[in-house]
């Protein structure tokens, strides 16, 4: 399949997503094997345990390797993606068209590349340590290089980000209220929370007193700019909306608090870990209850977020006039993103909310039947994401 090129004037930041969207399937595949494979001696699930799944021909070990397969197909897919977006992305910014998006609420959507970058990291490593054996043994060498690359992306993001600011600050005629009655300005919301989870994995993960230190800090530091901005924001979106009504087009950006909320909860479990293990001098644990009320309440919110999202997509026809048709708005790319968060946090809930407090046997009739409609939410993500595939970047 010959994808698009040469865009120029008619390029949007916001084909990042489609490389985002791949990234994000990749790491929810690993996300099965590090709650499913059993990892006592190490944070994370590595080639060294897997290996020993994958010895037999059997149902688990078949399904061990569709989702190592999976990772790797994805991978590549997204690196694939944002090579081409990186092209073309730099093409765009030699046209005129750069200069218009800037000085609008588009220059937003500029947001999306640290976004992706944050994302490829993370896609490194889950590949990193589901592929390389002994990994683990020299993680810790690893864990400063992840910091300076979520660094470096964060103050990309910081930079692009405050410029948009000040632009508008200094032309408040550069951005229409009329023009944003809907979420997408959360992406930047989306951006920083990824940054801050990316931090939170060497807090989580590192023996080193001095890592865990500088993560935490920056972790908390994007987590906190995260937590302000999404309540500014989508109070800033829901005025808009209330006095000029839904911009169209834009109805999927309803569904971005979930991903935030995704990683966001993943990002305080990751802090608390790192807190009361690694930082605390008792080497305390999370209490497994605390777990089930954060889970429940993350999950709950999503999927009162999906449903109102749902609704307000269906009432305008936004499948149809959208989903269904060739050469869709690039902003149809961020559909995808919701429903990865939503099946990735489902396996923390699963599993830290319900399974640690011994509400459901792990592997039980019940612990299959709750995970379905995750799993099913995962398939619909994988036809969307081909058909988005093919509406939006096919040649």
């Amino acid at each position: 399949m010959k994808i698009k090129k040469n865009l120029a004037s008619k390029y949007n930041p916001l084909y990042f997503l489609t490389s985002l969207g791949a990234g994000g399937i990749s790491v929810s595949f690993f996300v099965y094997l590090q709650f499913m494979i059993p990892h006592k001696d190490t944070p994370i699930v590595t080639f060294n345990h897997i290996i020993n799944y994958i010895n037999e021909i059997n149902i688990i070990s078949i399904g061990i390797i569709g989702c190592l397969l999976s990772m790797l197909i994805f991978g590549i897919i997204h690196l694939y993606l944002l090579s081409w977006n990186i092209k073309e992305y730099n093409l765009f910014k030699k046209h005129v068209a750069h200069e218009q998006l800037i000085k609008s609420n588009a220059g937003i959507t500029l947001m999306a590349i640290p976004l992706t970058y944050a994302m490829t990291i993370n896609v490194m490593f889950a590949l990193g340590a589901s592929y390389i054996p002994n990994l683990w043994l020299i993680v810790e060498y690893l864990f400063p290089f992840a910091i300076i690359g979520f660094l470096m992306v964060g103050l990309y993001a910081l930079n692009i980000f405050i410029n948009y600011v000040l632009r508008l600050f200094n032309n408040p005629k550069y951005f229409s209220f009329e023009k944003n009655g809907n979420l997408s300005q959360m992406i930047a919301v989306f951006t920083f929370s990824m940054i801050a989870v990316g931090f939170s994995a060497p807090v989580a993960m590192s023996e080193n007193i001095v890592v865990n230190a500088i993560a935490l800090f920056l972790s908390l530091m994007f987590l906190t700019i995260s937590v302000v901005l999404f309540l500014f924001l989508i109070i800033m979106g829901i005025k808009s909306i209330m006095k000029h009504g839904i911009t169209n087009g834009m109805e999927v950006s309803f569904w971005l608090p979930i991903p935030i909320l995704t990683l966001i909860g993943i990002t305080v479990i990751r802090q608390w870990h790192g807190l009361s293990h690694n930082l605390s001098p008792l080497h305390s644990t999370i209490e497994s209850p605390s777990l089930l009320v954060l889970t429940s309440v993350i999950v709950s919110s999503q999927l009162l977020i999906g449903y109102f999202g749902y609704k307000i997509m269906s009432n305008v026809e936004y499948y149809k006039s959208q989903f269904n048709i060739k050469n869709p708005s690039p902003s149809i790319g961020a559909i995808v993103c919701p429903m990865v968060a939503f099946t990735v946090f489902g396996s923390f809930f699963i599993h830290l909310g319900l399974v640690s407090n011994n509400i459901i046997e792990k592997f039980s009739i019940s612990y299959f039947i709750i995970y379905t409609p995750f799993i099913i939410i995962q398939i619909v993500t994988l036809i969307s994401f081909f058909k988005i595939y093919k509406n939006l970047l096919q040649k």
